[in-house]
């Protein structure tokens, strides 16, 4: 039985918020005037609201039934989180259905939705259905890895040095399926989703750094030693629990896991004289444990307890392991400066933002013209603070390295927009 139906319906006590973001399938290019349709899952005709979009793509914030928080914070026998689908149409786009997407109390869910443009194949209906949560649904568990892995002498490829990609390409099965579609996934984006789709949002800040900590790490281990691609592979990571982690294509995130990828995404997990990223498997502790291992549950209940992430991560992994940062981050016109930037500050890395700034404005209306002149002026500061306010960061009105990035990739893809569409 859905968890949207009127029985179960009974036990959502508690409200979350849902916030949706429509792009075309560029990724950046906002949809202005996409039309909204919220129901519960299971029951297409339980029209509860309707949203349309703003000139940025956005939905308004809405309050939406959820079970009780404590089903997230302790295994529970009962879902955690509600489920909605959301039906979108927009003048010239293909229409979609996302099925499941996931509501938990007190903290905010943003679902993103790609329309594809009518022209590119003609009127077609999409269907996207987000699968179980993986504390929640039934999935293998991993199988084990060495962490660190033996490359010297194996005539291997890998990286000469750590890089944070641009994009991973996700194999949406188990390695060996070859009927599985591959999917090209910017890498934050793929971060958001596994965190997303394997820790509650709803967990204490600390277990969430530790646990993305571990994510991330994982993940930057198989571009390192390029993995697949030395098994012959045309893919960069799987979905499988068995093998990998658990991303599921169209599922939203959560704000609390957004902000906490956005902030690190750069870093990962070493250990001395170690030049991989450390290949940091986890379980979940209740269905599934683990020697050695992160326990999920177990991650959650010491940061409960105000253990610090790096404290989470030695409880498990041993007490030499290190938080690292990558030496590069692809796919970005020029790296962070080092300090925030704000009224006053004034040089090349200032006119790089403007000029940043002044691009995606092109692209975003909303968001005021400004002269590109290497002073952080006001204007610069209304600016970055309405760009804040779009992207859902907090609105300071100073570029921060959260803020830097994120300006940084919606110029990369919006840039990208204009080559693939000349004038």
């Amino acid at each position: 039985m859905e968890y949207g139906s009127a029985v179960l319906r009974a036990n959502q006590i508690d409200t979350g918020q849902l916030q949706v973001r429509v792009n075309s399938t560029t990724g950046a290019e906002p949809v202005q005037d996409a039309r909204i349709t919220l129901s519960y899952s299971g029951e297409p005709d339980s029209t509860i609201e309707e949203l349309a979009t703003d000139s940025s793509g956005m939905s308004e914030v809405v309050e939406l039934k959820a079970p009780p928080l404590e089903y997230s914070l302790m295994p529970s026998e009962y879902q955690p989180y509600a489920e909605y689908t959301l039906a979108v149409r927009a003048e010239g786009y293909q229409p979609v259905v996302i099925s499941g997407s996931e509501v938990l109390p007190m903290v905010r869910s943003i679902q993103q939705v790609e329309l594809i443009p009518e022209e590119e194949f003609g009127p077609q209906d999409d269907t996207i259905s987000i699968g179980a949560h993986t504390l929640y649904g039934d999935y293998p568990p991993k199988i084990p890895e060495a962490e660190i892995k033996p490359l010297d002498g194996s005539g291997e490829i890998v990286l000469s040095r750590v890089v944070v990609p641009e994009y991973v390409i996700v194999h949406d099965g188990s390695v060996g399926d070859s009927t599985a579609a591959n999917y090209y996934v910017r890498y934050r984006d793929y971060i958001k989703n596994v965190a997303s789709s394997e820790i509650y949002a709803t967990w204490p800040e600390s277990t969430i750094y530790a646990n993305v900590l571990a994510i991330m790490s994982f993940t930057l281990n198989r571009v390192y030693t390029e993995w697949y691609r030395n098994k012959g592979y045309d893919f960069t990571i799987t979905s499988s629990t068995a093998y990998d982690h658990k991303w599921i294509n169209g599922r939203n995130s959560f704000d609390t896991i957004d902000q906490v990828v956005d902030s690190i995404f750069n870093q990962y997990l070493s250990r001395p004289g170690v030049e991989q990223p450390i290949l940091t498997q986890y379980c979940d502790g209740k269905r599934v444990t683990c020697n050695e291992w992160m326990s999920q549950w177990g991650s959650k209940y010491l940061g409960d307890e105000g253990y610090s992430a790096i404290e989470i991560l030695r409880y498990y992994y041993g007490d030499n392991m290190f938080i690292n940062t990558a030496e590069e981050i692809a796919g970005v016109p020029s790296s962070w400066p080092g300090m925030d930037l704000s009224v006053g500050s004034t040089g090349e890395k200032v006119r790089q933002l403007q000029q940043q700034l002044d691009r995606i404005a092109q692209s975003y209306p909303s968001l005021p013209a400004i002269p590109v002149d290497g002073i952080y002026g006001q204007k610069t500061e209304d600016s970055v603070r309405q760009f804040q306010k779009i992207f859902g960061l907090p609105q300071t009105g100073v570029v921060d390295f959260r803020t830097w990035y994120k300006i940084s990739a919606i110029y990369v893809a919006v840039s990208r927009i204009a080559e693939l569409n000349p004038a």
